[in-house]
């Protein structure tokens, strides 16, 4: 399979939801990861990847944007190398409902449910490489993580740390990963 030339986020594009603001504001413009979308497309479904080089944002380890599907829809992603945590919040008027971390390993699987927002977070040495199967016309959006300066959790080398933008945080949950992604997409509808 060719690899389309990647969509590539910046730090640029991250200082706003980071949690060590103080680095953000003099660390140098770099890259920090690489989004190849709809390497493949079949039956309405499109496949992505995304590499996540190893790395610090100040205190925070590397991780995705961040954002919320427009409508109710569903992703599946699968660890193609690497290791990766997932952070799950679902909100309503800026009151976090839920929230769940699950950390996956290679050829592990994580289903997004509808509903929540979600970023990927690079714990490791490592670089991630992860796949992910979405309905072709799922729309992402980060407007209310921008707004909010990140998740309700950030990652950090002491651990999960809250964002004091949100107004109530519940206790984060572990949950386990999926030993591998179901064949029929079906269930992303």
């Amino acid at each position: 399979m060719e690899m389309k030339k990647p969509d590539i986020r910046y730090l640029n594009d991250m200082k706003n939801v980071l949690q060590d603001k103080e680095w953000a504001k003099k660390a140098p413009n770099y890259e920090l990861y690489y989004m190849y979308r709809g390497v493949k497309k079949e039956k309405g479904f499109r496949y992505n990847i995304t590499v996540i080089p190893p790395r610090m944002l100040g205190k925070e380890f590397v991780k995705t944007k961040g954002h919320d599907h427009i409508g109710k829809f569903k992703e599946i992603y699968t660890i193609l190398n690497g290791e990766a945590i997932y952070l799950f919040q679902k909100c309503k008027n800026k009151m976090v409902l839920d929230v769940y971390a699950i950390r996956a390993k290679k050829n592990e699987s994580v289903l997004i449910p509808a509903g929540y927002g979600h970023i990927t977070i690079n714990p490791s040495k490592k670089i991630l490489k992860e796949a992910d199967w979405a309905v072709e016309n799922c729309k992402n959006d980060y407007s209310f993580i921008e707004k909010m300066a990140g998740m309700c959790y950030y990652y950090t080398k002491s651990g999960w740390i809250k964002n004091k933008n949100y107004k109530k945080i519940p206790k984060l949950k572990i949950k386990k990963p999926l030993k591998k992604a179901p064949k029929d997409l079906s269930f992303l509808i």
